[in-house]
C-alpha cells in the first residue's frame, strides 16, 4: 500500500474557502480518478501557523501503478487547477510513502 501526500500551507487570507474547496471539490475529483482507494485530509499541529495553517492530504493507492497512471494522466491538470484558483497563495510538497508493517 502507497501513500501519496501532499502538504500544504495555506495563507490565511483563503484559508475557509480553500478548506471547503479541497472538502468539496478537489479530493472528490482526486478520488474520480479511480487511481486510490481512500484519502484522508489533516491539519498539522504544533506547527508555526503564523503565515497561515498546514495540511496534509493523504491518498491510498493499492499498487504503484494505479499512483503512476495518476501522476501520468491526472496530476499535471489538477495541480494547475490548484493554481488557477488559489495563485500563490499556498505552497506545497509531495511525497511517496510505502505503508510498513
Amino acid at each position: 500500500m502507497l501513500i501519496y501526500n501532499i502538504t500544504t500551507k495555506v495563507d490565511w487570507s483563503i484559508h475557509e474557502q480553500w478548506v471547503a474547496w479541497m472538502k468539496e471539490t478537489h479530493i472528490p475529483d482526486m478520488m474520480k480518478t479511480s487511481c486510490f482507494i481512500q484519502s484522508q485530509f489533516v491539519r498539522i499541529l504544533d506547527i508555526d501557523e503564523t503565515d497561515g495553517p498546514t495540511y496534509a492530504t493523504q491518498l491510498y493507492a493499492d499498487n504503484k501503478d494505479n499512483y503512476n497512471r495518476y501522476i501520468e494522466m491526472f496530476a499535471a491538470a489538477l495541480r494547475q487547477e490548484a493554481i488557477d484558483t488559489w495563485g500563490n497563495l499556498f505552497i506545497g510538497f509531495r511525497s511517496l510513502m510505502e505503508v510498513v508493517h
